[in-house]
């Protein structure tokens, strides 16, 4: 693309003024203005398509953020993130200036995580600021206006950048608070597996949210304070020592009544595998990163997982080692969800009895002496807790409302009490003392993992590979429907584009026939770690809308795809 200045950019646009739409091609390239480059990556074909595509680079001499402001991951992607809010709430702009999208302005609105994006990247090589967004290029039906378009590139945006993505112009005092919340979330972070916990939750957090389509804090909730059996203190490097709760490895058993907080409980150490910002209410709600989210999902297909740890000896003689169906049930389902979550490298499985299939679960002491062992199928999970904590060291952290039967192997019981957490093993070990509990009576085994699976060279022939993302929980792939509803981590939208596009490259780039699914998958780690995000748009042009997933997702979204084939 050609260079040139921000002045030969209005005599460009002075001069196609009145002319036709796709005059505006023109404009494509780089054009150096005073403390900054603007990069016109990508020109819409008519007022009514999506807007184009732009980018501002500014270098660190300009930007001037302080080295050490960048120099780590947690930190970089800290300040990326603030600057991103700060820039998109003063460029945000919806403009009345034409037909169609004209004067459109906007980019990537984070929630309530604080995720890597394509946005706005920080160079940890020289401290340069890239920022993404878009710009609905201005007209008049289909002829070009350029007035508005130079309000917004001489007026709006010089003024933006100066205030949103340079030292000098943000609020510092803020800025630096983001920096030490930050320092503060690694140490918690880092303190979880020395304390031999797998989660933290805060004294004074505050879990539970506006609503069920709202990550916002509730107003008036209660805080959560821990009880003194299982508080630990964590000093961190800002705020000093902090209180809370910890859950320790191993089996935790999350009761109480109805509409007392244990959903809300789950749900926040769920997105624990996140940071989030000052005010969320969970910034200091901590769980371990690769924890997992596993549900029921009836419908789901499943390629050549082996899920004979819970589910053999099928009365029609399929195979379960290299299970495959189109259509899975309930049990089924939950079944793979939980061995595809220990090939992604879980350490820590999270559950609730209402997302759960009864049978898989559990199977009390009179069922199993009315229904004979050789005459049942499943070996429900409750017989399989124990061996996943001592042979393959997965906790499990799960919430039940109706079966008394997980106490007898639970290592941890917590009652939630009006959203506040009460320690009651003792209790319920006692209750339990005079019941008959669920026995492992067989060995247990993990599978080896080394499915391997093969793309999808139907798709492969294709010229041209288009990805679109539907909502949160769905994408296309060409033609394919990708269903991601069972992944309940994922935070973001952007987080289910950025998968749609994984999933492609998975298929056009690394599946091979001979790399397993975990050899795959962390080939595609490799690929984004050197060369992030932007890798996925494979030569095409980088938009401001991708956010970064974790690798247990990445399995997820492969796992999903109904067009997967796997071999041993």
């Amino acid at each position: 693309m050609k260079t040139a200045t921000g002045k030969d950019l209005r005599d460009l646009l002075l001069s196609i003024d009145h002319r036709g739409y796709p005059a505006y091609k023109e404009t494509r390239g780089r054009w150096r203005y005073d403390g900054y480059t603007l990069s016109i990556d990508h020109v819409q074909g008519d007022p009514f398509a999506t807007p184009s595509s732009v980018s501002v680079i500014v270098p660190g001499t300009s930007a001037g953020f302080p080295e050490d402001f960048y120099a780590t991951s947690n930190r970089r992607i800290a300040l990326q993130d603030h600057l991103l809010r700060l820039f998109e709430r003063a460029l945000h702009k919806t403009g009345d200036a034409g037909s169609g999208k004209s004067g459109q302005v906007a980019t990537s609105r984070p929630g309530q995580e604080i995720l890597e994006r394509t946005a706005l990247r920080i160079s940890q090589a020289d401290g340069s600021v890239t920022a993404r967004f878009e710009i609905g290029f201005p007209a008049n039906g289909r002829t070009i206006n350029v007035r508005p378009l130079l309000q917004i590139l001489e007026g709006l945006l010089p003024e933006v950048i100066r205030r949103t993505l340079t030292w000098k112009g943000v609020n510092q005092r803020k800025v630096l608070a983001v920096l030490n919340l930050a320092d503060d979330q690694l140490a918690l972070r880092s303190a979880l597996e020395p304390a031999g916990l797998c989660a933290f939750v805060a004294d004074g957090s505050i879990l539970p949210r506006q609503s069920g389509i709202s990550q916002l804090p509730m107003k008036d909730a209660v805080p959560t304070c821990s009880p003194e059996s299982l508080a630990v203190e964590v000093e961190l490097p800002h705020r000093g020592k902090v209180r809370g709760m910890g859950i320790k490895k191993g089996i935790t058993l999350i009761v109480g009544g109805g509409y007392h907080g244990k959903s809300t409980l789950l749900q926040a150490l769920e997105r624990g595998v996140y940071d989030h910002i000052e005010g969320d209410g969970r910034e200091l709600v901590v769980t371990d990163r690769t924890a997992v989210k596993v549900r029921a999902e009836d419908g789901r297909s499943i390629s050549g997982t082996d899920i004979s740890l819970f589910i053999h000896d099928l009365p029609n003689g399929k195979d379960t080692i290299r299970f495959s169906t189109e259509d899975a049930s309930g049990s089924t389902s939950q079944a793979a969800n939980v061995i595809e979550a220990v090939e992604a490298g879980t350490r820590v499985l999270l559950m609730d009895e209402d997302t759960s299939a009864t049978n898989f679960m559990v199977r009390d002491a009179l069922m199993a002496r009315v229904v004979s062992k050789e005459k049942e199928p499943i070996t429900p999970f409750i017989s399989r807790m124990r061996g996943m904590k001592e042979q393959a060291g997965i906790s499990t952290v799960l919430v039940a409302g109706s079966s008394g039967a997980f106490f007898h192997v639970a290592d941890t019981v917590i009652q939630m009490d009006q959203y506040r957490p009460v320690e009651i093993t003792e209790k319920a070990k006692a209750a339990a003392a005079g019941t008959e509990g669920m026995q492992e009576k067989e060995a247990f085994s993990l599978p080896d993992f080394v499915r391997v699976p093969t793309a999808n060279e139907a798709l492969r022939r294709e010229d041209r590979i288009k990805t679109k993302v539907l909502s949160e929980d769905n994408f296309l792939l060409s033609r394919d429907e990708v269903w991601l509803r069972g992944l309940e981590q994922i935070a973001d939208r952007e987080q289910t584009a950025a998968l749609a596009l994984i999933l492609k490259y998975l298929q056009l780039h690394i599946l091979d026939g001979r790399k397993t699914v975990r050899e795959a998958v962390r080939e595609m780690e490799s690929v984004i770690s050197q060369s992030g995000l932007e890798a996925l748009y494979d030569g095409q042009t980088v938009s401001n809308g991708l956010a970064c997933v974790r690798p247990q997702e990445i399995f997820g979204t492969l796992n999903r795809y109904r067009k997967l084939e796997v071999r041993k």
